[in-house]
């Protein structure tokens, strides 16, 4: 005999909501976003037209589909209509991918950010996180864009002074023309192009206006018609383009085409492993607990300069820096060190020597200045000959954000005849040395903190704190490559993740205590 079986047949309970088990994460985010202000969406909504579905109903459903690696616009438009998760949570109304994907990337554009930081405040109340440390880190992503369409910082100069050269020596040839006929521009402005550096795309069209006019007076010139065409048709054009170009790349080395704001970079996902450049971005975020307090989006491959701009986020959106800064040595610049010191941050941030300064082989090593006498009173530095090295002067550079380092150098009276020569430098003249004074004083004092009970705990609970949730975001739920393009978009869909992420953690921490009760 068989079970009956009728599909025509109706059956209770019909409410979706009888069949989603009470501690199921899709309960958690419709409970963490129903908790959030209405008032938050106002300016998402600026009004006019026919009603809008319910932004709640919109984030629900999205915070969900990227919980469960679902990242397409049509995936989850697909899933609202077919998974009785998303039926639920849509309260069975079907929204297209074009209202999913417009509400994703432009409506919460503006908002997705303070939405972060609301829920954030919600595992705040409920001590899930409690601000007391910060352990940041960096990953690259990425980007949407074609692999082998790029542009060059230094290919664009190299092109530019090519063209600008060339552009000096077609206008000189057509002064020499013009002054062996006797027949002087003395109504050109062509003096102005002489040095080639100079030459600009303004510039260029205000002289090549001129030879125009000219032309219209001596219509049978033919190397001045034909410099004209050569200038409007091909060379003013290449300038316009490399000056675009330059002014895209700002200080960055290389850009994508395919999406101008992603910056090529070296990624650990290389199938090819040969170090193959990539375009991406940096996404900076900082953990505590496993929950993401906070995240940002960088175009440099480095983390170093990204730490003061990531960490002026996290005080904009929380009002206040956590309690302790927790980074690896990709961040233990002097500058940074500066920057933590003069917001009153304890930080515990290595520096790029420091496992180094522990070992028997670095400790030995007299080539190394940090190893030798220093006297404050006369400003000398001893070798390990017992030479000392005299103050010459003082150097002055600023980092691209303006910071500014003081650099010493100091030269030893003469290392003729020393014994330990070839052991401490390479150099054929006297040993000479560079030296921050205030980048070793940052040094000594993180050098202490790390060296501290808790500072080596800390540390070491770092390795496992961002690098698993990056491990997460990209083996778990499978992120590697970003969907959209363009710097905005692609913050918004950090932000997402981000978000999915820390509704993710807080069903499984509440699971996991719900267990330990019972048991």
């Amino acid at each position: 005999m068989y079970k009956e079986y009728t599909m025509d047949q109706l059956f209770l309970p019909m409410d979706l909501q009888e069949d989603i088990p009470e501690n199921h994460l899709v309960r958690v985010i419709n409970d963490a976003v129903n908790r959030l202000d209405l008032n938050l969406f106002t300016k998402a909504y600026p009004g006019g037209g026919r009603d809008s579905y319910h932004p709640k109903m919109l984030l629900k459903v999205i915070i969900y589909a990227y919980t469960q690696r679902i990242y397409s616009s049509r995936q989850i438009a697909k899933a609202v209509r077919e998974n009785i998760m998303f039926m639920w949570l849509a309260a069975r109304q079907r929204p297209d991918f074009r209202t999913i994907n417009r509400f994703r990337s432009e409506r919460m554009k503006d908002v997705l950010e303070t939405v972060f930081t609301a829920v954030l405040q919600f595992l705040i109340e409920e001590n899930y996180v409690k601000l007391d440390h910060y352990f940041v880190d960096g990953t690259k992503i990425e980007a949407n864009a074609n692999r082998y369409t790029f542009v060059w910082g230094k290919a664009v100069v190299k092109q530019k002074m090519k063209l600008q050269e060339r552009v000096q020596t077609l206008f000189t040839a057509i002064e020499e023309a013009e002054k062996q006929e006797d027949q002087t521009l003395n109504n050109l402005d062509l003096p102005k192009l002489r040095e080639a550096s100079t030459i600009t795309s303004e510039k260029l069209e205000q002289a090549v206006h001129q030879l125009e006019n000219k032309l219209q007076e001596k219509p049978k010139n033919k190397p001045l018609k034909k410099a004209v065409r050569l200038v409007r048709k091909d060379l003013l054009p290449r300038l316009q383009k490399y000056e675009n170009q330059q002014e895209t790349l700002g200080n960055r080395n290389s850009f994508s085409k395919t999406d101008p704001d992603a910056t090529f970079m070296r990624m650990k996902e290389d199938h090819m492993r040969n170090g193959q450049l990539k375009p991406g971005y940096n996404v900076q975020i900082g953990t505590e607990d496993q929950f993401i307090l906070s995240y940002s989006l960088h175009q440099r491959p480095t983390d170093t300069r990204c730490l003061k701009p990531h960490l002026d986020q996290v005080k904009a959106s929380l009002g206040q820096l956590p309690g302790t800064i927790i980074a690896d040595a990709g961040y233990g610049s002097e500058e940074n060190y500066a920057y933590l010191e003069s917001e009153e941050q304890r930080a515990l941030v290595k520096y790029n020597t420091y496992h180094k300064e522990n070992t028997k082989a670095w400790q030995q090593d007299i080539s190394k200045f940090e190893n030798w006498l220093y006297d404050e009173q006369e400003d000398t530095w001893t070798c390990a000959a017992g030479q000392k090295l005299l103050f010459r002067y003082e150097s002055r550079s600023n980092t691209e954000s303006g910071y500014e380092i003081n650099t010493r150098h100091y030269r030893s009276f003469s290392c003729e005849g020393c014994p330990l020569k070839e052991q401490c430098t390479k150099a054929q003249g006297d040993r000479e040395i560079k030296v921050s004074m205030e980048y070793l004083r940052l040094k000594r004092q993180a050098r202490e903190q790390l060296k501290s009970e808790d500072g080596h705990a800390l540390s070491v609970r770092r390795m496992h704190e961002p690098e698993s949730v990056f491990g997460q975001i990209k083996n778990n739920r499978g992120f590697r490559r970003f969907l959209l393009r363009g710097l905005p978009k692609v913050s918004l869909e950090v932000g997402w993740l981000s978000l999915a992420h820390n509704l993710l953690k807080k069903a499984a921490r509440d699971l996991k205590t719900k267990i330990a009760v019972q048991g």
